[in-house]
């Protein structure tokens, strides 16, 4: 990942990692099972985001807008198919987990970090 864009979602899943794991220990004094489920909510977010990012910024051409559009799509479909088979594997298989923490938390994980990255960069435009 070379492209500005690319370093963007780089740092945004360094966010979404640590606020994984700040989750996970902030949900450690409810049970262990919250807690294991908070993380777990936030890996699937984060593995899925990743696969995201390295899909669509690997090398391109900014020239070519119609492959680009289509590696977006293409990498959205692929993300909300792992985010589902993860889902479905992690339901079918775990047991004791909280459901409700497990999805708040990829909620979360997913959402906060890109509003506080899209109010940190925002840049004031110059007046005329």
């Amino acid at each position: 990942m070379q492209q500005p864009d690319a370093l963007q979602a780089q740092r945004i899943l360094v966010v979404q990692l640590a606020l994984s794991l700040v989750l996970s220990v902030a949900a450690l004094p409810f049970s262990l099972s919250v807690a294991l489920s908070v993380l777990i909510g936030g890996a699937v977010c984060l593995v899925a985001n990743s696969v995201f990012a390295f899909w669509v910024f690997r090398k391109y051409r900014a020239r070519e807008t119609g492959p680009l559009m289509m590696r977006f799509y293409g990498a959205e479909v692929v993300k909300l198919a792992l985010v589902v088979g993860l889902f479905g594997l992690i339901f079918a298989k775990a047991d004791g987990l909280n459901p409700p923490a497990l999805l708040i938390a990829y909620f979360a994980v997913q959402v906060l970090p890109a509003v506080f990255a899209s109010g940190s960069g925002a840049r004031p435009t110059p007046e005329r």
